[in-house]
């Protein structure tokens, strides 16, 4: 177990922290200004407008300005600070205070900058301050040894959502397509909007339940799926540790209830925001149960037991959203207000950083009987 790093405020070495972050995301944004054909994302522009984002981005700036400031009065080490500043310096001669929104060209391929850094700024301000406040482990350290690899798969997961968006899509249309589906879409967008939601959450999160047991069940399918449960720290960025093939076929499965049910562009935006939040709220390093709520919707102490690295846990809480799934298929596990003791994997020499873990599910032959991995299948 780690040793949490001491980290004393009023000492400048935090806000020397927040002044980099938000000054290396008011960097990254200014380009998204200046080429948002390339690094924007066309359904998220529906979302926000260019006025709203101008107005966001310069109170980054101002922060970022304002902690690195703080960080060089109270900090002996000026580096936290001047590397923030540094960063807002570079970003204002960018023309950082000056940006316009205009009209945007719409081009075949893009990058999801503006994806990555609204929900790694959100996040990070709502889940950031929960885990200092209300850990879990208290002897988890907010940088761990890992953070730079989960933060790795946070920024590529989102800089690449088109092309994951439109790979997990096309299962759907090419097996479904031809299929006479309006009278059946029209039905279920005539629902009330909350029938349609729930019917839509839980349809996805039955076809994710099956897909993710199956992961676990299959020995060459969980080399993948294992990479996700290799964490030894879970926190807000954990559950972005994931294979790109996990991601595929997790996803695609996903989006054949909603492709084929019709359902509504509104509820399908619900669905994904919900998920992007809930994702990281169920692997984050907090000790609230919730009260009854844990026992509607999937908690961080409901999702931490399906990491569990106990064997005589294995096998437990496969459903991502409602808890009553697993009740429904016997695999559901959520003793009081016990937490598993230790997460991740038995290997010691499971390989580290993203790119050793993104070869690894291809170095072995399918048809490898190691008994190791044989038991990890029955997780």
């Amino acid at each position: 177990m780690n040793t949490k790093t001491s980290v004393k405020f009023g000492e400048g070495k935090v806000s020397g922290i927040i002044s980099i972050f938000l000054g290396l995301m008011s960097f990254c944004g200014v380009f998204c200004f200046k080429y948002p054909e390339i690094l924007t994302t066309p359904e998220f522009r529906e979302v926000y407008t260019g006025e709203s984002m101008k107005i966001l981005l310069t109170g980054v700036i101002i922060a970022s300005l304002f902690f690195g400031v703080v960080s060089f009065l109270l900090s002996k080490q000026k580096k936290w600070a001047l590397i923030g500043i540094i960063f807002c310096i570079i970003t204002i001669v960018l023309g950082g205070f000056e940006v316009d929104a205009r009209a945007v060209k719409t081009t075949r391929f893009h990058l999801g900058l503006d994806w990555l850094l609204l929900d790694l700024f959100l996040m990070a301000l709502i889940f950031v301050p929960i885990e200092m406040v209300f850990p879990k482990r208290k002897d988890q350290k907010t940088f761990h040894e890992e953070w730079r690899t989960d933060l790795v798969y946070f920024v590529i997961s989102h800089l690449l959502v088109q092309f994951f968006g439109v790979i997990t899509q096309k299962p759907a249309q090419v097996f479904f397509g031809w299929m006479g589906l309006s009278e059946i879409q029209a039905y279920i967008q005539s629902l009330p909007f909350v029938v349609e939601l729930f019917l839509a959450f839980f349809l996805t999160d039955l076809f994710q339940y099956w897909t993710h047991r199956f992961f676990h069940r299959h020995s060459f399918l969980w080399r993948f799926h294992s990479i996700h449960h290799s964490t030894e720290n879970m926190d807000w960025l954990a559950g972005s540790r994931t294979h790109f093939v996990d991601i595929f076929v997790t996803r695609s499965m996903a989006f054949i209830p909603l492709y084929v049910f019709g359902f509504s562009t509104i509820t399908f935006q619900v669905y994904v925001i919900f998920m992007a939040v809930h994702a990281v709220l169920i692997h984050s390093n907090t000790r609230i149960n919730f009260g009854f709520f844990k026992y509607i919707f999937a908690t961080p102490q409901y999702h931490h037991w399906h990491h569990c690295k106990n064997p005589e846990y294995y096998g437990k809480n496969f459903a991502t959203i409602f808890p009553f799934i697993d009740k429904i298929f016997g695999t559901y596990y959520l003793p009081n207000n016990e937490w598993p003791e230790d997460t991740g994997l038995l290997e010691a020499d499971y390989p580290k950083g993203y790119l050793k873990q993104a070869i690894y599910p291809f170095t072995k032959s399918p048809f490898d009987k190691d008994l190791k991995m044989k038991e990890y299948s029955k997780r």
